[in-house]
Formats: C-alpha cells, structure tokens, sequence
C-alpha cells in the first residue's frame, strides 16, 4: 500500500475554479483554461471545474447565436483536448454547442486528450433578469443523446455520470447553474444513481444576498445526497452591462465546508480539497433511506449512462488538502463549541428529568445516587443531576453524593468531591472502602493482605466493585437510583469494571460524551453561569477549574515513592488520539492505515492547525506516526475485547452524532468477533513512522 499517497486512502482533489474571461473570445478563454488546468496538475487535482460559458462568456447576449462564435468555440475545445493529453484533471468547461438545429448551454469534460461527455443544463431561467430561452434550448429532454465533437462522437445528456476505472469511488456528475435551484436537480438523481462528486458550472451574476443562497443549496445538496458538491461561479471579465458578478467558488461535503475562495477576485482563484470518497461510500452504506429513494426513482435513476476513465492519480506524498479536526467530537470555532455544549448538556439533563419522572410517577421522587471521586467524569455527572434536581423544582439535598475513598485516593481528588458537593448543596457523605476492602481482600487470599505490594486486577476490581455495590444497597436504602458517571471513550476502550463496577448504574448520563468533550462542557458550564443564581457559585466555579486542571487517574492503585502516580492514559493511551480513532470508527467506518493516515496529519505537529477555544497552551500535543500506530493497536485490541461490556449496557441518551456504545442504538457487535483483520490491515501503517 501506499501509505502517504491521499489517493490511496480513498480522497480526490478536487477544484472549483474562477477565472478572468475574455468576452465573445473562445480561444482566448482556452488559453485561460489550459493555464488553471496545468497548475491544478501540478497540484495533483483530479477534478478542475470551471464557470458556465467560460469559454465565450455568459452574458453575450445574441451573441451566442452567431457561426463566427459556435466555430470559435469548437477551436476552443479542441485546443484544450489537446492540450490535456498529458494534464491530470478532468476538466469541465462551459459552452455554446449546437445539437440539433438548437444551442444548448453545454458542460464539456474532457480527460487526456479526450471529449468523455457533454452535459446540457436541463433547466433555463427566463425570469427576472434572465432569458436564457431566446438563446438556448432547455437539455433535460437530450438523455441518451449523444453529439459530435471534434470528429468524434461522444455521449450528451444530462443522464451520464463520469467513474474512474483506477478509483472506484470517484463518480462525476456534471450540472449547470439554474438546475441546482429546481426542486428535484438532476443532481438529486445522478447521486441516487452512484455519483459521488456533484459538480455545478455558474454563471450565476451576483445580487445582494444571493452568495448565501447559493451556500444554502450547495450545502443542502452535498448533505440530502451524501455526496461532495463542487461550485464554481463566473467573475472578472464578466460583461457589466446589466449585471455584475463575483466568482464564487466552493466545495462542500456531506454539508461541511472543505474551501472557498475569496469573491469579487482580481485574476483567476480556485477552491482545492481533497474529498473523502470512502466516507461518502460508508454514509451511504449505513443511510439505508438513500438507497430506498433510489427504488422510488428507479426508472428514471436506472437509465443513467456511466462513461469510463482511466484517472492514473498521482503516488506518494501529496499532502491532504482538507481540514482534519484533532478532536473531531469537539469543535475549533467557538460559537459552534458553546453550541454544542449547551445542546449536550441539555440533552443529558432532560434525559435524567424524564428518567426520574418516569420512575417516581406521581407518588414517588426517586433520590439520585452518585459516587464522586473529584474527577471529570463523576463532576459532570453531578452538575448534571444538580441541573435536573433544579428543573424539576426539587431540592438538591435529594441527590447523595458519596466519596469512597480506597487505598490510592489522594487528598487532592477527596477534597475536589468534598467542595464541589457542599458548595452544590447536595446530601455529602464519605464512605471509607479501606476496611470491606481489606477484608475482601483477605477472604480471597490475596497477596495484599499479607503485606505483599500486589496491585493486580484483582486489587483494583475490589475497588471498583465495593463503591458500585455500595451505590446500589444505598440507592435500595434511601429509594433512588444510580447514577451511572462512565463516558463513552471508556465504554469503546473497556476501561470500567463490568457488572458489579462502574460499568454498571441505573440510568448513565455520560455514556454518550467522549472524554475529549468532558472538559469543555465544564468549561461551558463555568462560562455560561449555570449556577450563578447559587451563593456558592464563585466556589463551584473554583473547584470546577481545578477538576479540569489534574491528570486523568482511577487512584486505584498506591503511588510508591519514586515512582509516577497511576495515570489512566498510560494504559489506554491518550484520550485526544483514542477518540479520535473511535469517531472515524464508529461514524466513518475507516480501515485502521487510513485512521493513522488521517491521525498523522492532524497530530504531526502542535503548531498547524486549529485548536478548540480554550484548549490549555501546555496540554498541546504532537504524536508521531510511530506513536499514532502504536495506540491504534491498543484501541483496535481493546475495542473488540470489550464489547462484551457494551453489550450490556444501562439506559443512557445519545449525545453526539458522532455515535454511542448502546447495543440499542448506535453500535450493535457481537462479543466475540476477533480483531485478526483491523489488525491485519494495520499493517499498512509504517511501524517505523517512515
């Protein structure tokens, strides 16, 4: 395999391209043509499209129905099919072309040396400033058509999708300009019929606001489709007669932005990314409806025309033209953060407020029971419930929190629990597990209870297992629940001790919300005042900083001096890299080499790229490939060992769409599937790093 080359790992670079067009001047447009086209090869690109007529220019009028111009623009093309013997990219123009004894408005693409297809816009605007039917005939009735170019006759129609033999998931549809604004685009049916890569040819003059709506239906239409959407929009040059225009261009996929370029440019510009094919092949596989709206248009769907070709990508390095998120469950932009946030918050405090109403009726308020350690998760958790007792107009004093200190609890954590849980104002007990423990202990005969330093499974699983099953006669005693505190990177990694341990609760608020987005929903929660109304908020907000400050611990396991305190991420690697290997798992499906191939080129270096807002200067990491295959491994072996675990799983909201562990929901496995061919496949990724 190889490694570093984006191709192989199932992306396409792609470009939307504006340019400076030459008026009534066909050859001359060429020659711009040619010029953008043999940078985007250069570039590695395997789509350059550009804007509608940019060959003679959009706004020509009755010019467009003049020999001297059709003749010229036949030149035109046969200069760039000429010139593209050798150049990369399909290349997609805009044209006048005479069919029949009409001129269509035409979307020529051309691949090395060759005419592979023509494709007419279906659609004309004769409304407001436009008249496009004085000119052009309307091409939606043209499908299985075909029309002569340069000696040759190729296929012409709005029904034909372009596929590259050499890689399989690169699928072109081509439509132009005003068939994007109709209800149902021929775009709509190319995708159900296997097109991946939408591409749209503009003229599109520009008015105020006009530049959103264009965003909106690129948007929309890269998001119904599952499919990558290119844009490219006529600018300089353009006759300003009437009208002006602002070359807009923009590639959009599965509704998320790759690029866009400036508008109202000065000389030519281009929008380059590199599309990921193989994502918009998993979404397709998991959105079974996709495929069901394709039998409701089967006839018309079925009757598209694919015309092969071979793309010969470049091999190697290329780089990666796309934004790769290192924390792809959290956001970089800051508005987008804080909506998330809240939204996450609230869906873990209704889903507790329905549970409770639920299980009490009207002649019972069930008590919450939480165990809380001073850490991230059991934090969360607690402010949850706080804001639920709120909501329900229940006094806080109805949740008991516990802090069950073993023999590694330090004094740090315990008071973290202690401070948070009186300023909230909940019901705060300790609840020392040391002594049950050691008896346990000692009824099993192990080694610690004759003063042997054994920190085994065992000694931990003790633990674990005491504070849980001490949750749960208290939750019986008092008449309330447990309150699960587990997250969801620990259910993909099994890092919970199952059954009777915190694998196990009566409702979990936090099994939806990977680690990487625990700390910003704290930081949210301080930021937005939720608790300002509370006399104790400045020390709720205190404490709440502090939490988020400490290295993550399951203090299980005593620090011998000299020697590192037990710290989660030692074992199950670091949490920035463990979820992201699960996002691109559980939502994209990826193979293992190309997680590590997308990890190395968001975590190679701590200074490029974007960070979330308030994401602390000193925790920013870079991890080598070597390193990223390394816990690749870990997360592979962990992840199928540990479904057993998922399997049974307590009730608990889903609160990102990047997925959840509920064998009810998201992810459905059976225990015992083997991990032989991820690992396998790994194998793709350099051990070495080079």
């Amino acid at each position: 395999m190889d490694f570093y080359s984006a191709y192989a790992h199932g992306f396409a670079r792609v470009a939307a391209c504006t340019m400076p067009v030459a008026i009534a001047d066909p050859v001359t447009n060429a020659a711009t043509v040619i010029a953008q086209a043999t940078e985007c090869h250069d570039e590695g690109v395997a789509v350059a499209l550009f804007p509608e007529l940019c060959l003679s220019g959009y706004a020509i009028d009755d010019l467009l129905l003049q020999d001297t111009l059709l003749e010229s623009t036949l030149v035109a093309i046969d200069d760039i099919v000429e010139a593209s013997q050798d150049l990369l990219p399909v290349i997609v123009v805009g044209a006048p072309l005479l069919h029949g004894t009409r001129v269509l408005n035409c979307a020529v693409v051309i691949h090395r040396g060759s005419v592979l297809g023509v494709s007419p816009k279906s659609y004309l605007p004769t409304y407001r400033e436009f008249y496009e039917r004085r000119h052009f005939a309307p091409g939606d009735d043209r499908r299985d058509a075909w029309i002569t170019l340069g000696g040759v006759e190729v296929p012409f129609g709005p029904d034909l999708i372009f596929a590259a033999s050499d890689l399989p998931d690169l699928k072109l549809h081509v439509e132009v300009c005003e068939d994007m604004w109709v209800p149902v685009p021929p775009s709509a049916e190319a995708a159900l019929a296997g097109a991946t890569v939408l591409a749209n040819l503009s003229g599109s003059p520009i008015t105020v606001a006009r530049a959103e709506d264009r965003r909106l239906l690129v948007r929309s239409a890269s998001a119904r489709c599952l499919a990558a959407y290119l844009y490219a929009a006529a600018g300089e040059g353009e006759s300003t007669t009437d009208l002006s225009w602002d070359g807009q261009t923009m590639i959009y996929e599965l509704g998320e932005l790759l690029e866009e370029t400036e508008r109202f440019p000065e000389g030519a510009r281009r929008s380059v990314a590199d599309v990921d094919l193989g994502r918009l092949r998993q979404d397709r596989l998991r959105q079974g409806t996709f495929d069901d709206n394709r039998r409701t248009h089967d006839g018309r769907v079925a009757a598209f025309r694919t015309v092969e070709f071979t793309l010969e990508p470049p091999t190697g390095d290329i780089g990666l033209r796309r934004k790769v998120d290192r924390f792809p469950f959290v956001p970089d932009d800051a508005d987008r953060l804080a909506q998330d946030c809240y939204e996450a918050y609230n869906i873990q405090v209704s889903g507790l407020e329905q549970r409770l109403r639920a299980i009490g009726g009207d002649s019972w308020q069930p008590k919450v029971i939480i165990g809380v350690s001073g850490g991230l998760d059991s934090t969360h958790a607690l402010i949850v419930a706080a804001k639920a007792m709120d909501r329900l107009g229940r006094p806080r004093s109805d949740i008991h929190a516990f802090t069950m200190p073993g023999f590694a609890t330090g004094d740090a954590t315990k008071s973290y629990a202690t401070r948070l849980s009186t300023s909230l104002g909940v019901t705060f007990e300790v609840l020392d597990i040391k002594p049950a423990a050691s008896q346990m202990l000692d009824d099993l005969d192990h080694p610690y209870s004759d003063g042997e330093s054994v920190y085994d499974v065992t000694f931990e699983n003790v633990q674990a297992g005491l504070r849980t099953d001490y949750l749960f006669r208290l939750a019986n005693h008092r008449g309330g629940i447990v309150l699960g505190t587990g997250d969801l990177s620990e259910l993909a990694l099994g890092w919970c001790t199952y059954g009777v341990g915190d694998q196990m609760s009566h409702y979990t608020v936090n099994s939806g919300v990977p680690k990487t987005l625990i700390q910003h929903l704290i930081r949210w929660v301080i930021d937005s005042g939720q608790f300002e109304s509370d006399d104790s908020s400045g020390e709720i907000n205190e404490v709440l900083r502090e939490i988020l400050e400490q290295e993550i611990t399951p203090e299980l396991i005593p620090t011998e001096e000299g020697k590192k305190p037990q710290a989660t991420e030692d074992s199950v690697g670091p949490y920035a890299l463990q979820d992201f290997s699960l996002f691109h798992t559980l939502r994209g499906g990826a193979r293992p080499s190309k997680i590590a191939f997308l990890a190395m080129h968001s975590w190679q270096d701590a200074s490029l790229g974007e960070w979330p807002p308030g994401f602390p200067e000193d925790r920013r990491s870079s991890y080598d490939l070597a390193t990223v295959r390394r816990w690749l491994e870990v997360f592979i072996t962990r992840f199928f060992a540990s479904q057993f675990k998922r399997s049974a799983l307590p009730n608990g909201p889903k609160v990102s769409a990047g997925g959840t562990m509920s064998p009810r929901g998201d992810w459905r496995m059976p225990s015992d599937a083997s991990p032989t061919a991820w690992l396998a496949e790994l194998e793709n990724v350099p051990r070495d790093g080079s």
